[in-house]
């Protein structure tokens, strides 16, 4: 069958061109570094459950590399469980509020046993203190992961050199 047929045409245009570019999109030294970076922020909402969601909707609105960003949300998911405890910290000392003692632990076995409503009760203003200490951090990690992954970025393009026509 030849690329001029009707049906490789159709499942080449549908299918076949939007997954390329979706593979392809932002791969520019600069895109990869901004992608890094902004998916790094995404990565560590402090909230169970949505980073995936985040980075798929910012990689969409911003059109960046969409398996670049999810390969940094899932390499950085450890790091997020611990940043979350991080974060409600940072944000108690921000809002000054008293230290509520509750570990990680405590936090994903209320998840997955408690209702939605006795969850919020417990950890209802963790989630406004780790939220605000995460927006406040937001443009502090993209900033010095952008500035400090683009020259490397721009260094490896180089090394690579032009691709073969």
């Amino acid at each position: 069958m030849s690329d001029t047929s009707p049906r490789r045409s159709f499942w080449k245009r549908r299918f076949g061109d939007p997954v390329m570019a979706l593979l392809t999109q932002g791969v520019t030294p600069d895109k990869v570094a901004s992608t890094v970076a902004v998916g790094t922020a995404a990565s560590l909402f402090p909230f169970l459950g949505f980073t995936t969601t985040l980075n798929i909707i910012i990689g969409f609105w911003f059109r960046m590399n969409q398996p670049l960003l999810q390969a940094v949300n899932y390499l950085l998911a450890p790091l997020h469980i611990v940043m979350i405890l991080v974060y409600v910290r940072v944000g108690e000392w921000i809002w000054r509020s008293s230290e509520d003692p509750f570990s990680i632990g405590d936090l994903i076995s209320s998840f997955r046993h408690d209702t939605f409503r006795e969850f919020l009760h417990r950890f209802g203003w963790a989630g406004v203190h780790a939220f605000t200490a995460w927006v406040i951090s937001v443009p502090f990690i993209i900033a010095g992961l952008y500035f400090s992954l683009r020259p490397l970025m721009r260094k490896l393009a180089r090394l690579r050199g032009p691709k073969p026509a």
